[in-house]
């Protein structure tokens, strides 16, 4: 069966960095675009950042210029590298991976969900 395991969350003062790992298993990793999400407290998910199958990416505003996206198809693995981190981005981090060729911005389009990485933002 699929699985999507994140990996490197943890806390860190604002102003850090962290980088998130997802590694992927029982799917063509190649075939499919890979996202990330986030969901604060009390927040509904939000979309972070993703990567397309011909490594286009794209980000949320909020996530721009500090944020970076990347995926070795040999290692079926996706990556998150957060800098400048701020307390605003305290949240569960999840990777997603969606099937086909599109940009996939929602929830609703990407088929498998990873259990999701804590990352906590000290002021």
């Amino acid at each position: 069966q699929v699985q999507l395991v994140e990996s490197g969350g943890g806390e860190v003062q604002a102003g850090g960095s962290l980088r998130l790992s997802c590694a992927a298993s029982g799917l063509t990793f190649k075939n499919y675009a890979m996202g990330w999400f986030r969901q604060a407290p009390g927040k509904e998910r939000e979309f972070v950042a993703a990567i397309r199958r011909s490594y286009i990416t794209y980000y949320a505003d909020s996530v721009k210029g500090r944020f970076t996206i990347s995926r070795d198809n040999a290692e079926n693995t996706v990556y998150l590298q957060m800098n400048s981190l701020k307390p605003e981005d305290t949240a569960v981090y999840y990777c997603a991976a969606a099937y086909g060729s599109g940009w996939p911005r929602t929830g609703n389009e990407y088929d498998y969900w990873g259990q999701g990485t804590q990352v906590t933002v000290s002021s």
